[in-house]
This record gives structure tokens, sequence and C-alpha cells, in this order.
């Protein structure tokens, strides 16, 4: 019995066997990615109470008009969630790269969103 996109079910089964070790708590909420295509997505969970605190995507307003490549978009999505997580009182996360590698768009979201100031 075959598979039918390998590349996705390798993702999904590399996303468990990080879960399995990282959960996100009010004082230090978990910040997964989810990379598209086209768009990237960030949250800031809180997996104790089931909560999204705060959430930043290029789909937001702010980049409606931008004409980026998806790196820079990336830089710009890690730096809005390091600014809407000081808003929240949030200092410290957990990073969840939710099974891609830490290559990439993932990396520069996740450096961006360091140089805004939040500790992982």
């Amino acid at each position: 019995m075959g598979v039918k996109n390998k590349k996705v079910y390798r993702r999904v089964r590399i996303k468990q066997r990080i879960r399995k070790t990282i959960s996100g708590t009010p004082e230090r909420p978990r910040m997964t990615v989810y990379r598209s295509n086209k768009q990237i997505y960030v949250q800031l969970v809180d997996d104790l109470n089931g909560k999204t605190i705060v959430s930043a995507s290029s789909k937001d307003k702010a980049f409606a008009d931008d004409k980026v490549k998806k790196n820079e978009q990336a830089k710009k999505v890690g730096l809005l969630i390091a600014e809407k997580a000081k808003a929240a009182g949030v200092e410290q996360v957990v990073f969840d790269r939710n099974g891609y590698l830490y290559h990439g768009r993932v990396k520069s979201l996740g450096d961006a969103a360091r140089e805004g100031g939040l500790k992982f």
C-alpha cells in the first residue's frame, strides 16, 4: 500500500516526532510555522488552554500591496510576530518548525523574530 504524497507524509512524521517533546504554556507559548507555496503563517499557541495568543501571516493587511520575494516576506512576518508578542506580554517562546527544515523561509522568519526581541 503506497502513500499518495511522500513529501507530506515525511513532514507529518517529523512533525509528530517534534510535537512529542514540544508544548506551549501561557508563559512560554509554542511558536508554530506553516509554509505554503505562496504564503507563510505563524502563531503563538498556548497548548495547556488550547488557545492561540497571537498570529501573523503574509496575508495581513500590512503586506497587501508589497511585491517582495518570499524570503523577505518571511522576515517581515517574523518581525511582525515579535512586535505582536511583545504587545501581548510574551518574551520567550518555544520554536516549532512544524516538520520543515530550519532553512530558507523558516530560518528567515526565526532569525527575524529573534531580532524583534523574542527569545528561543
